[in-house]
């Protein structure tokens, strides 16, 4: 199967998408150009800032792509590639975008509120406390699953006594290995984002000047990065992660987060845009085909695990995921310049994500065969490898053995930025979040004191929320991933509950979310009862590990949390209902 034509198909699909369903939606739920949004009422300055739509466009979809719809595709490809394609491009359509688009627009008519100020207005205070203490065990989750993946992507390729273990580009720069040069490529990348916040919003600079300096200074970087290897082990990048994500996370958004977005946004665009030059190029090679030995469709892979529930699961962000809700109500909707704007940032940014799950999926399928067996050059387990692996091998076909190395640079780079962007907005909903749980109903937490006043400083939950997430962060991604995946997929089901209850009570058309929120509900607690089931038959035969005590008890906790949304939302629906008959 060609993978030109897969991808050409996808884009086609995923764009009548958005013309036609999404504007029915924003029709549907009436939104209004003429209304002021909260980042004008409620303007402060550090949270509350209106953005230019295109930085708030980068800020967003580089904060809800993260390392997701590359990890996620990749690893359900053993699925086949049909059944990961059909996922993507609907669930991207009538699950993701949708479930993105009414998070970002219910939160805008609750002046910048979470998820959980949407659920006190429909379902009461009791859900909304329940919400928010299962969004930050969901959140924790990011930190760590991100955490590990970008340290993974960082750490040094040499040992305790300086032996080179990491591969060596085949670029001339033989002193450099690809962990290294991707670490120092992120560093001053950073550096580059502070720089463009501080000349865009303290010195009026024109954002399109700015934006064409910020793209030569990013090429500048890829090579100083080539060059410029720092070598550093997994420890030392989880601690600088940990602390970085808690500047990042205090900092006024203008400083930090909304240039760093928006600048890592085009190194995205120009990542996919290589990516089909490379699927392309790769087309007249015969390079970029599905490996024969990839399977078209399976209902169970080797590991013994059926597609219902894990594909719906594993794919996690190409497709529909929770952590997107929490952004579009947590960051995106205090800058929303105008409601107009919400469509394509809501529900636009899904369906580009969902592309790149596409392109994700042909990585591994022109390289499926590596992929496989005891010599296997690349693990299913390492996703990044293999996106970065499989867009550098289709331009090796065609552009020669020298573009491997600076292909592959660019794509982990890409990589680790994007977990960076999501692990930024994570800690940053993580500050907001616990800072609710301890503000009582019709107070603000400048009128603390005592315990309450401790607990929601922004400081104070912003370290206790990155100690526990970077300190999971040490596990392996694959401890973390499985129940990351089903908590995630979880909470855009509660989101779309959420927002489903208050259209119902505004009285507007919230019939689009039944079935998507149904089906994501039954596959994620069915994911999560397995987890728990396969977690206590381990630990009943005395062979269980750290990872597998925290999959069984964290997923526990989340059924139990659920479990009483569920019943609480299903009541306030039942009861609309019958208002509406009556």
């Amino acid at each position: 199967m060609s993978a030109l034509l897969i991808l050409l198909c996808a884009i086609v699909l995923l764009a009548l998408g958005y013309i036609f369903y999404g504007g029915w939606l924003a029709k549907q739920w009436g939104v209004d150009p003429n209304r002021e949004t909260p980042a004008h009422t409620s303007y402060d300055g550090k949270d509350f800032v209106p953005a230019n739509p295109a930085v708030l466009m980068g800020h967003h979809f580089s904060s809800i792509a993260g390392a997701g719809p590359i990890n996620g595709p990749i690893q359900a490809a053993v699925f086949g590639w049909v059944p990961v394609f059909l996922w993507c491009v609907l669930g991207g359509i009538f699950f993701g975008a949708m479930h993105d688009f009414g998070a970002l627009f219910a939160s805008i008519r609750h002046n910048g509120g979470s998820i959980g100020e949407v659920i006190k207005d429909s379902m009461g205070v009791k859900a909304q406390r329940l919400f928010t203490i299962f969004a930050l065990l969901v959140l924790i989750l990011v930190i760590a699953s991100f955490t590990s993946v970008v340290a993974g992507t960082f750490e040094s390729g040499v040992d305790a006594e300086g032996v080179r273990t990491a591969p060596i580009f085949t670029t001339g720069m033989e002193n450099v290995s690809d962990h290294a040069a991707t670490a120092t490529t992120s560093l001053l990348f950073i550096l580059i984002a502070i720089i463009f916040g501080f000349f865009v919003y303290r010195k009026n600079a024109k954002v399109g000047i700015a934006t064409i300096i910020g793209i030569i200074g990013i090429i500048a970087i890829v090579f100083a990065g080539l060059n410029l290897g720092f070598n550093m082990g997994r420890t030392f990048w989880v601690i600088f992660i940990a602390v970085y994500v808690t500047l990042a996370s205090l900092l006024p958004v203008w400083i930090l987060l909304q240039p760093r977005d928006y600048l890592s946004s085009f190194l995205l665009y120009g990542m996919m845009i290589l990516a089909i030059i490379a699927i392309i190029g790769g087309t007249f090679t015969k390079a970029a085909f599905v490996d024969p030995t990839m399977p078209v469709a399976t209902w169970q892979n080797a590991a013994g695990k059926y597609l219902f529930p894990t594909l719906f699961i594993t794919v996690a962000c190409g497709a529909v995921s929770g952590f997107h809700a929490l952004i579009g109500s947590g960051t995106t909707s205090k800058q929303l310049n105008n409601e107009k704007d919400a469509k394509i940032i809501g529900y636009g940014s899904m369906i580009v994500e969902s592309a790149l799950g596409i392109i994700s999926l042909i990585a591994v399928a022109v390289i499926f065969g590596q992929t496989q067996g005891e010599g296997a050059k690349f693990s299913l387990n390492a996703p990044p490898t293999i996106f970065a692996g499989g867009i550098a091998t289709l331009f090796k076909s065609f552009a020669g053995e020298a573009s491997y190395g600076v292909i592959y640079t660019l794509f982990t780079l890409a990589v680790s930025v994007f977990a960076l962007t999501s692990l930024d907005s994570a800690c940053r909903l993580s500050r907001y979040m616990f800072g609710e749980l301890f503000v009582p109903e019709g107070k603000t937490r400048e009128e603390l004191t005592g315990v309450r006043a401790f607990f929601a400083h922004p400081l104070v939950s912003t370290l206790l929320m990155v100690i526990i997430g970077c300190g999971i962060g040490f596990l392996k991604l694959n401890q973390i991933w499985g129940v990351f995946g089903a908590a995630n997929q979880l909470l855009a089901g509660l989101a779309m509950l959420a927002v489903c209850a208050w259209l119902g009570q505004i009285g507007k058309n919230n019939k689009m979310f039944f079935f998507p929120m149904i089906f994501m509900l039954c596959a994620t607690l069915t994911s999560l009862t397995m987890t728990v089931i396969a977690g206590f038959g381990k630990i009943g035969a005395g062979g269980a590990a750290w990872g597998d005590w925290f999959q069984t008890i964290w997923s526990i906790g989340l059924i139990v949390l659920a479990v009483i949304l569920v019943i609480e939302g299903f009541k306030t629906l039942s009861k609309q209902g019958k208002k509406a008959q009556a």
